[in-house]
């Protein structure tokens, strides 16, 4: 298991880690996030979830299911539903003792795993957020993106009484143990502040660690709008005062 693979820093957690990486319509980037994945080394399982997609992935995953991948798994929503739907799913087929959210579509960089490993394999942490504003490199798009992520973490944070600085980053990894007593409702970007507020509730220990983060225009395939970052605003509050 690449740099980290010694057996005192795994003995915590014998089954490994599992990435799940939600997909919808993610055709030209799915075979390189899975050869980026493999090629940490630090991977016992990877899982797969279509949610729904229309542009040609199915077949990319049809393609890669002939290979028998003992270490990967493969699940299909009928429709879209949204990430926070299909890292739901995703969660239910993991059997790594560790639990790692990987988007599929390159914005987020596989080498970052040994950052967001380390705090967990020596015992500090429960949780590991990456965060694009602690220094990594990134590229450099949409100031008002910029600035609705700050505010929506800001308000997080007040509700929370956490000190993160990226509550909207998509690199969260998590003890797998976590989820027997959280239950994710949330069907679409809104999982990311829904998982924040639920683990801050457990009074989890969570570490941040800084990541590169290489970002996409709406033209090269970005989702995320408007309506999100309302319903995330929603999410924020609901989830302070109800489960």
């Amino acid at each position: 298991m690449g740099d980290l693979s010694n057996k005192q820093d795994w003995s915590r957690f014998p089954n490994g880690l599992s990435v799940v990486v939600p997909i919808y319509n993610e055709v030209s980037t799915l075979k390189e996030i899975i050869a980026r994945i493999d090629s940490t080394g630090l991977v016992s399982q990877i899982v797969l979830v279509d949610d729904g997609s229309t542009d040609g992935t199915r077949d990319v995953l049809a393609e890669i299911d002939k290979a028998n991948r003992e270490d990967l798994v493969i699940d299909y929503h009928p429709a879209n539903r949204g990430k926070g739907a299909a890292v739901r799913t995703g969660i239910g087929l993991c059997t790594g003792d560790l639990v790692l959210i990987q988007d599929a579509d390159l914005e987020y960089d596989p080498t970052d795993y040994p950052a967001l490993l380390g705090p967990m394999l020596d015992g500090r942490a429960d949780v590991v957020y990456g965060s694009r504003f602690l220094g990594g490199p990134h590229r450099v798009l949409f100031f008002w993106h910029y600035l609705v992520n700050r505010g929506l973490t800001f308000l997080s944070n007040i509700l929370t009484n956490l000190n993160l600085t990226d509550m909207e980053v998509g690199y969260k990894l998590f003890k797998r143990e976590i989820f027997k007593d959280i239950t994710i409702r949330s069907e679409r970007f809104n999982f990311e502040p829904e998982i924040t507020a639920k683990v801050a509730k457990k009074k989890l220990k969570i570490y941040e660690v800084p990541i590169s983060y290489s970002g996409r225009t709406y033209e090269e395939g970005k989702k995320i709008g408007v309506s999100d970052g309302f319903e995330a605003l929603w999410t924020i509050v609901k989830y302070r005062f109800t489960d």
